[in-house]
């Protein structure tokens, strides 16, 4: 029997943030750092809670080194050898803001192990597009057992029900949320699958606080407002794609369009340029579940740094939220009428 769920599901477009009294007068006064503990690990993390995600077009220690300044987290991409980690090593790895990613197979756990035999590190990203499957959980609780300290964050998902399966039973810091939003993502296309972002993370939230976890919204961040709409439905961290590539720090020569324009390549990490640049081949079992797109060369990664944590203080002054933890206590949406989102074209 067919089910529907008749209670509307909402993403960033379709709502903005009401504003109210503030006490705030200058966006100075809003502190962006975050001091977090975990239920699982030990570690206590103070940063900016948003993290370049682990894609080989953004995850990438030169990313590192430009977000590292500004105490942001990068998800280093899995396809880094042990090798690039010991070099990168000689020249300086702060563990508070970098990601060892990985998949779920034997052959990821032995090149997991590898990594952090050697290399100091707090946060592992366990990483796969669809986290129902029971091997996800059966691997996250693994890799509890093998380094019950560090940080784990794994997804992604877009329901409770699965958020609290990782939590209580893979023994999970974080959970990544999100299957669709992402600019280079076609798995809503591919496979009908998803959930509008600001709805999951809404829902995922309330969940994961309800058992002392954490949760990343992973997706669908288009502008430093969608930024705001994630941390005031409930995300702890964000993860981006799309808006931390297409810079000088990212991998891939600047190419000049007939028209003078400007373009750099970014692609999903499930899209038939992935698969062929890292396995060889798109097995024929599989179809390509991301984008590839040329997207506008932006110059300094700083300058959309900047943008987007000017966005999200000037956010606060608006809701009263000294910081950004207290955004999800102060933020109150507001449903943009769908004939006004189609004369507009979203918001």
């Amino acid at each position: 029997m067919t089910k529907i769920e008749n209670d509307p599901k909402l993403d960033f477009h379709q709502v903005l943030i009401k504003p109210k009294r503030s006490t705030i007068n200058s966006r100075s006064k809003v502190d962006l750092n975050r001091e977090i503990r975990f239920k699982y690990s030990t570690i206590k993390w103070k940063g900016v809670p948003i993290i370049a995600a682990n894609m080989d077009t953004t995850g990438t220690f030169e990313v590192y080194n430009a977000l590292k300044e500004y105490n942001m987290i990068t998800a280093l991409h899995k396809f880094y050898s042990l090798e690039d980690y010991r070099k990168m090593l000689e020249k300086g790895l702060d563990p508070n803001y970098y990601m060892v990613s990985t998949g779920i197979g034997q052959q990821s756990f032995e090149h997991l192990s590898s990594i952090l035999s050697e290399i100091p590190c707090y946060w592992i990203c366990i990483d796969i597009a669809n986290g129902y499957i029971s091997d996800l959980v059966d691997f996250c609780a693994k890799v509890r057992e093998t380094w019950p300290d560090k940080i784990i964050c794994a997804g992604n998902v877009v329901s409770g029900d699965m958020v609290q399966d990782l939590v209580l039973y893979g023994k999970v810091d974080v959970v990544k949320i999100g299957i669709g939003p992402g600019s280079a993502c076609t798995t809503r296309l591919k496979t009908g699958v998803g959930m509008p972002q600001l709805s999951a993370i809404l829902e995922c939230a309330e969940y994961a606080h309800r058992f002392d976890a954490h949760i990343i919204g992973d997706g669908g961040i288009t502008c430093p407002g969608d930024a705001s709409k994630a941390f005031g439905a409930g995300a702890d961290f964000i993860m981006m794609g799309g808006a931390f590539a297409g810079h000088e720090e990212n991998p891939g020569e600047i190419q000049t369009q007939s028209d003078g324009t400007q373009m750099k390549v970014f692609y999903g990490m499930s899209s038939q340029m992935a698969m062929n640049n890292h396995y060889g081949k798109m097995e024929k079992y599989r179809a390509s579940e991301g984008r590839e797109l040329k997207i506008p060369f932006k110059g300094k990664m700083e300058n959309t740094v900047l943008d987007y944590l000017g966005g999200i203080r000037s956010t606060c002054t608006y809701i009263n939220a000294k910081t950004i933890k207290q955004m999800s206590k102060c933020t109150t949406f507001v449903i943009v009428s769908q004939q006004v989102n189609n004369v507009f074209g979203g918001i």
